[in-house]
């Protein structure tokens, strides 16, 4: 039960990392028009309404990290609150490993937040 749960989840990851590379093509694809032309372009799309790739893929790139790091949390919360209940003993080791794990998680989403900040405004 387990492998098919890990099989399903790497098969999402890897769906959502494809997702995400499909809607920001257009961001690393090499522009012909000169620099004036493509920033005047942009604010004409900006000025419409519309929402660029690069918006969408942010979206998605912070969204996907936050939802996979909160399920990743709430599974650690999970695990280490039934092995404190196991083993009240060495509840302290366990609680400074889960706040590590968590730490780790955190800085995930963190990089994932910072990734589509660059993406929004330097790419």
């Amino acid at each position: 039960m387990k492998n098919n749960k890990l099989i399903y989840i790497i098969a999402l990851f890897v769906l959502a990392v494809s997702l995400v590379f499909t809607l920001s093509s257009g961001v690393f694809a090499e522009d012909a028009a000169p620099e004036a032309e493509a920033v005047a372009d942009a604010a004409e799309d900006t000025a419409d309404g519309g929402i660029s790739a690069k918006a969408i893929a942010a979206a998605i790139c912070v969204g996907l990290a936050g939802a996979a790091g909160a399920i990743a949390m709430g599974m650690a919360i999970s695990k280490s609150a039934e092995s404190m209940a196991r083993q009240p003993e060495a509840s302290s080791q366990i609680n400074g490993a889960m706040m590590l794990g968590l730490v780790f998680i955190e800085t995930a989403i963190i990089y994932a937040l910072i990734i589509a900040i660059l993406i929004i405004f330097v790419l």
